[in-house]
């Protein structure tokens, strides 16, 4: 007999606690405007501030605490795995995410294995930032790749369970972010009824929980 899944705690709504601030950090200010025009309409979240190089990103983080940096690994005076680690050390409240061009796997496991949150590809087109920004903030950990269109489509099939196109809306809910009530709102069924579907997605992903259903979500494209 299948053991259910334990429904994790209830995600904190907006509504509940103050917006997410979040620092950006960048070199080229195009990245930063098209990051700041993403996610500055969010009520949950809150840009604190800019910053271009390392040493500037360094004093940010001192004189704003964010709970969130979102930043690229290549930046002047300090190295990206460097601030990582310093952000880590010096203010550990503060989530670290790495929004880069690096495709390479040892670039994105030195940035992981520094205390990131979160490594995002800039080319990623399917990803939220919004949702990444709120998983990271609420303890997840996680790699999302580029485009999942680009993987071959024998391996993309072999790597999906069958999840119902009920289960799949689920999924996206939560990956985008959305409680159990909002869901159960959005889609007008009841959250028990929710519940129930969750433990059955978490069984057929092979995860624990909802971070780690969001984990495989960002992974494929799905949200």
């Amino acid at each position: 007999m299948t053991q259910a899944v334990a429904e994790p705690a209830e995600e904190i709504t907006a509504a509940d606690q103050a917006a997410l601030k979040v620092l950006i950090a960048d070199d080229h200010p195009l990245i930063i405007a098209g990051i700041r025009r993403t996610i500055e309409h969010l009520e949950d979240i809150e840009v604190v501030g800019e910053a271009h190089t390392g040493p500037e990103l360094l004093q940010l983080v001192e004189r704003r605490r964010p709970d969130i940096v979102l930043m690229d690994l290549w930046m002047p005076g300090v190295s990206g795995v460097e601030a990582i680690e310093a952000i880590r050390e010096r203010w550990p409240v503060t989530k670290a995410i790495v929004l880069s061009a690096c495709d390479d796997r040892a670039t994105i496991d030195a940035a992981l294995n520094a205390g990131a949150s979160a490594y995002v590809l800039k080319s990623a087109q399917t990803v939220d930032v919004a949702s990444v920004i709120r998983q990271a903030a609420s303890g997840a950990v996680f790699h999302a790749p580029a485009c999942p269109a680009q993987r071959p489509a024998a391996a993309e099939a072999l790597a999906a369970p069958r999840l119902t196109d009920r289960e799949r809306s689920i999924l996206g809910a939560v990956a985008a972010g959305l409680t159990t009530a909002a869901i159960s709102r959005d889609l007008w069924i009841s959250e028990h009824t929710i519940k129930f579907h969750l433990t059955n997605i978490y069984r057929k992903l092979g995860v624990a929980n909802r971070a780690g259903a969001v984990r495989w979500a960002l992974e494929h494209g799905i949200r």
